[in-house]
C-alpha cells in the first residue's frame, strides 16, 4: 500500500528534485527505479579506481537558485573548472566556443573570407525574404552561412541523430544555439567580457568525485521521507475515471503492485508510460508513440598507463570515417576521477537500439575505436590497462521534422490524468540539461504542495545561447 505517498517514476535529475522538494514540505515519496544507482543519465560508473559519468557532464544554468541550492549540497566539493573544448576537423583542432584568431589559423585566410561572405549573403537574403525556416539545415545555414555550417555543425548534428540534417526540426537549432553568432565571435575577440555573470563557455562547476555526489547528496536530502526501490522496473499502470490507481513493478525479478492514493510523477520515457497503460490509450494515441524516436547512446571506456591523454574536458569528431563522436577525458573534470599517474578516457557513439554498434561487444567496439586512437596521437595499445562498455536506451529524443505533432497529441491525452505529472528529458520527450530537469522537479513538487498547476513549457526554452549561466 502507498499509505497516501506521492509516487516518483524515475530517480534522474527530475525525479530526485522532486523527492527532495516533497520531503522539504514533509510529504512522503516512493521513487522507483530501474538502476542501481540514482541520476539517471548523470550518473557515475566506477570502475576500480577510476570514475567516470555517463558522459560530459558539467553544470550551467540561468537559475541562481539551483547553484545555491547546490553549493549547499556540495560544500567544498562543488568546484570550479576551467573549460577547454575542442572539434577535430580536417586534421585540426579548432577551440570550441570558436576562437576567431584559432579558427582563422586553421581554415586559412581564403576560407576565413568565404565563412564572412557566406554568412553576409545570408544576412542580406534575409532582408528581402521573410522565410520560416523548415529544417535544421535551412536555419544554419541562414544563421551561419553555409562554409561555417558545412564546417561542423551540420555534420555533428547528423553523426549524432543518424538522420539528414533537411529532416531534424528547426526547433533543435532554436532551442541550443540561439544567440550564437560569428558576429558574437568576432565582438569577444575584439573586446573583454564586461564585469557580470561569465559565461559559462569559460568555466563551469562540478562535483569534484563524480557527477553521482549530487544526486546521492540530495537522496541524503530526502531523507526519512522518501522510500527508495532502486533496481525495480514498471511493468503495469493502471487507471480509471482519469485517475492513475496502481501501478505494477518488477523488482529483483519479484512482482509488486504498489496503489496510487496520491499523486503520481513520471520521468520515464513517454513512449514507454503509453505503452504500460492498462486499460490499453486509444489506437489513436498508440499510432502518435510510433512516430517518436529515441537515440541511443554507447560509451567505451578505457583505462590507461599514462597521467594524461589531451587538456581538454571533452573533444567533438564531426567526420563520419571516425566511429566515435566524442571523447572525455574525466580527468580533466576532477584529478580524483582517475588514481595518481593514471587517466581514462570515454569514448561515445550514438546508435540506434539494435543496430552494428548497439549490438558490437566491447572487444568489437575497441578493435573499431584503437586505430583512430593512436592516429591522433592520444594512446598507444600498450598504454590500456582495461577496457568497459555501457549502454543507454532512449538517451536522446529525436527532433525529426515531424516530432511535434504526435508530442503535443500524446501530452494533451495524459493531461487527462488528474493526478498524474510528467517531467524531465524521457518524461516530456525535451532534449534538456541537467538544471532543466532539476526545474521540472522542483515545479511538479510544487504544483503538489501549492494545489497549483505551474507550467512546464517555458522550461529550457531560453532564446539565448544555452551555455551562458551564472558563476560567481
Amino acid at each position: 500500500m502507498n499509505d497516501e505517498k506521492i509516487l516518483i517514476l524515475g530517480a534522474g535529475p527530475a525525479g530526485m528534485a522532486a523527492a527532495v522538494q516533497l520531503s522539504k514540505n514533509r510529504k512522503e515519496s516512493i521513487i522507483v527505479e530501474k538502476n542501481l544507482e540514482v541520476g539517471g543519465l548523470a550518473r557515475t560508473f566506477f570502475y576500480g579506481n577510476f570514475r567516470t559519468d555517463v558522459g560530459p557532464h558539467r553544470f550551467f544554468s540561468k537559475n541562481k537558485f539551483l547553484y545555491d541550492f547546490i553549493e549547499e549540497l556540495l560544500g567544498k566539493k562543488w568546484i570550479k573548472v576551467k573549460r577547454i573544448t575542442r572539434f577535430y576537423i580536417k586534421e585540426k583542432f579548432f577551440l570550441y566556443p570558436v576562437n576567431l584568431k584559432n579558427a582563422v589559423l586553421n581554415v586559412g585566410v581564403f576560407h576565413a573570407f568565404r565563412i564572412i561572405l557566406d554568412y553576409l549573403i545570408e544576412k542580406i537574403k534575409k532582408i528581402f525574404r521573410k522565410k520560416q525556416s523548415v529544417s535544421f539545415e535551412e536555419q544554419i545555414v541562414s544563421d551561419f552561412g553555409r562554409s561555417l555550417a558545412e564546417l561542423n555543425m551540420l555534420n555533428y548534428t547528423e553523426k549524432i541523430w543518424g538522420i539528414p540534417c533537411s529532416k531534424i526540426s528547426p526547433d533543435w537549432a532554436t532551442q541550443r544555439i540561439q544567440g550564437l553568432s560569428i558576429k558574437e565571435v568576432i565582438k569577444k575577440a575584439l573586446k573583454k567580457t564586461g564585469v557580470g555573470p561569465k559565461s559559462m563557455v569559460e568555466q563551469f562547476y562540478y562535483p569534484e568525485e563524480g557527477n553521482y555526489l549530487i544526486y546521492e547528496k540530495m537522496r541524503k536530502k530526502a531523507g526519512k521521507n522518501a522510500v527508495f526501490k532502486m533496481n525495480s522496473a514498471v511493468s503495469k499502470i493502471t487507471h480509471k475515471n482519469s485517475i492513475i490507481s496502481k501501478v505494477e513493478i518488477i523488482s529483483n525479478g519479484k512482482k509488486q503492485e504498489i496503489e496510487v492514493n496520491n499523486e503520481i510523477i513520471s520521468s520515464i520515457p513517454i513512449t514507454l508510460f503509453i505503452r504500460l497503460l492498462e486499460p490499453k490509450a486509444p489506437k489513436s494515441i498508440v499510432g502518435e508513440v510510433k512516430k517518436l524516436k529515441f537515440r541511443s547512446h554507447v560509451s567505451l571506456f578505457i583505462t590507461l598507463n599514462k597521467s594524461s591523454v589531451f587538456k581538454d574536458q571533452w573533444i567533438y569528431f564531426p567526420e563520419k570515417e571516425i566511429p566515435f563522436a566524442r571523447i572525455m577525458e574525466p580527468k580533466n573534470f576532477s584529478k580524483k576521477m582517475s588514481p595518481e599517474n593514471k587517466t581514462s578516457i570515454l569514448l561515445e557513439f550514438f546508435c540506434w537500439e539494435n543496430d552494428k554498434i548497439w549490438n558490437a561487444n566491447k572487444e568489437e567496439l575497441f578493435k573499431l575505436a584503437v586505430p583512430w586512437l593512436e592516429k591522433l596521437g592520444f594512446i598507444n595499445k600498450k598504454e590500456v590497462i582495461n577496457y568497459f562498455v555501457h549502454k543507454e536506451k532512449n538517451a536522446y529524443p529525436v527532433y525529426d521534422l515531424n516530432y511535434n505533432r504526435p508530442l503535443n497529441k500524446i501530452i494533451n491525452y495524459l493531461n487527462q490524468f488528474e493526478n498524474l505529472q510528467v517531467i524531465g528529458r524521457g518524461g516530456r520527450f525535451k532534449y534538456n540539461n541537467q538544471d532543466h530537469a532539476l526545474e521540472m522537479g522542483f515545479i511538479a513538487a510544487r504544483n503538489i504542495i501549492e494545489r497549483k498547476k505551474h507550467s512546464f513549457e517555458y522550461i529550457g526554452t531560453e532564446q539565448e545561447y544555452f551555455e551562458k549561466g551564472y558563476v560567481k
